[in-house]
């Protein structure tokens, strides 16, 4: 992903973009027209049996017949997908979650669509503070909403769930999303639990350092909730708090060395942030001008190339971020990162974390809805998403559990060196540490949770359709 640094309001929107596990994109500019219909990419000539990694396509020909549900016609089946490009400060905002449904949209046309079915991509573009205005409109047309990277989209699940869209999002921010109804995502972060395996590799190198941790934290209600989970969690992989951690405004401040020296007084010797950007990289330069040098730990959100260029100086050099991805530049033959590097790059988009994140809730989307055959529904398509307990979109991810929404317990660990992000650990490149103990229940619940009216794990904030 790529964020700009020029500004506060820049920094903010940034931040409004990379919550939950803080993925969302930035970059460069993007319409905002919406009802598109996504060209073919690349596919297989006939007959020629396609695989995306090792997951067999989930689409392909059919003799579909009827209008089974809402957004579904004999010949086709509109689904809504977005992103925020449109806002002013930040233009283009999450652009290759929206490349790579435009990729994977005529990827899966040019096999036939979904048993037939061609899909009919519905781009909306939030612009951050439009995102009701565009839920209603999908409410309005599409059968189903797919990969999309919204920032606030938690302030539309009143209108999402009132007319019973589902969903499968590529980015989940806010406690209304990660445990709602008609919901299942690639990348489960539910209030209730946590994947701890990126933070225990970092523990296990630096056992010492990270038992004095301090925090330093925007004052911004979902980050809150983010960091919660990781402070009620990690702590069973070796991490401790100092009592000393920092809260700024969300926009950031003309100079962090006062919050900074606040901590490094306090005796910290490693730092958790969620901040990114502007914010982060002016963070990392007020450490070296007071002689402070801690392990920093950030969310994957810091793993884009536009903030390892910016680390010339080196003052990055001590980052490290978990993920559980398969990193950009893991490219085998044949491989599932492989392919999406391919299709969206010959579709002319940019590629980034979020992207890959779309792809998968693309793909989770489609494995379920083509189970469901010519009779696809809303309710089928639910059944069938939360019937899929082992998720790596052929091999592009660690495994998941999307449909008991629950972490995997799996992650690798990507360090910033020089203006390169390489992975860290494991030693061996798009390889996974795995264990089961490090998928943790969250210990205290976050403050967010006890609003939730948690049935089931699902919240019931929201009625239904």
């Amino acid at each position: 992903m790529s964020c700009t640094r020029t500004s506060r309001a820049s920094a903010l929107a940034a931040m409004l973009a990379c919550l939950g596990l803080l993925a969302a994109a930035c970059g460069g500019g993007r319409s905002s027209t919406t009802g598109e219909t996504t060209p073919s990419t690349t596919g297989a000539s006939k007959g020629e049996v396609v695989q995306f990694g090792d997951l067999p396509s989930p689409c392909g020909p059919g003799t579909p017949t009827g209008a089974p549900d809402f957004g579904i016609t004999a010949d086709m089946i509109n689904i809504a997908y977005g992103d925020d490009a449109g806002f002013l400060a930040t233009p283009g905002r999450g652009h290759e979650a929206t490349d790579a449904m435009r990729a994977m949209i005529g990827w899966c046309n040019e096999q036939g669509g979904i048993n037939g079915r061609q899909l009919v991509g519905d781009y909306y573009d939030a612009k951050i503070t439009e995102v009701n205005n565009v839920m209603t409109e999908a409410c309005a047309k599409d059968f189903a909403l797919v990969g999309q990277a919204w920032a606030l989209i938690a302030g539309a699940e009143p209108i999402r769930q009132g007319c019973g869209l589902p969903t499968v999002p590529a980015i989940t921010t806010g406690a209304d999303v990660v445990n709602a109804p008609l919901m299942a995502t690639p990348i489960p972060q539910p209030v209730d639990y946590n994947n701890v395996a990126g933070w225990a590799q970092i523990a296990e190198k630096f056992p010492e350092q990270v038992k004095k941790t301090a925090i330093m934290q925007p004052n911004f209600p979902a980050v809150i909730d983010y960091t919660q989970r990781f402070t009620g969690t990690v702590d069973t992989v070796g991490w401790g708090f100092l009592d000393c951690t920092q809260v700024y405004p969300i926009g950031g401040v003309a100079d962090y060395r006062p919050y900074l020296q606040k901590i490094k007084e306090c005796g910290a010797t490693a730092v958790f942030t969620t901040d990114v950007g502007t914010n982060f990289s002016n963070m990392l330069d007020a450490a070296q001008q007071i002689d402070f040098h801690p392990i920093w730990t950030n969310t994957t959100t810091a793993y884009e190339q536009q903030f390892a260029d910016w680390n010339v100086n080196g003052n990055g050099d001590q980052l490290y971020v978990g993920n559980v991805m398969v990193p950009l530049d893991h490219t085998p033959e044949g491989s599932a990162n492989a392919a999406y590097v391919d299709l969206v790059t010959k579709a002319g988009g940019d590629l980034s974390y979020s992207g890959q994140q779309a792809t998968s809730a693309f793909l989770l989307w489609a494995t379920a809805a083509a189970a469901c055959g010519n009779e696809l529904t809303r309710s089928c398509l639910m059944d069938q998403l939360h019937g899929i307990h082992s998720w790596t979109a052929g091999g592009l991810q660690a495994a998941q559990d999307p449909g008991a929404n629950m972490p995997g317990s799996c992650a690798l660990v990507m360090k910033l060196t020089g203006t390169s992000y390489v992975q860290w650990a494991p030693a061996e490149e798009g390889q996974f540490a795995c264990n089961d103990a490090w998928l943790v229940k969250v210990d205290p619940p976050i403050d967010s949770a006890a609003a939730l009216k948690l049935v089931d794990r699902v919240a019931t904030n929201h009625t239904a359709g």
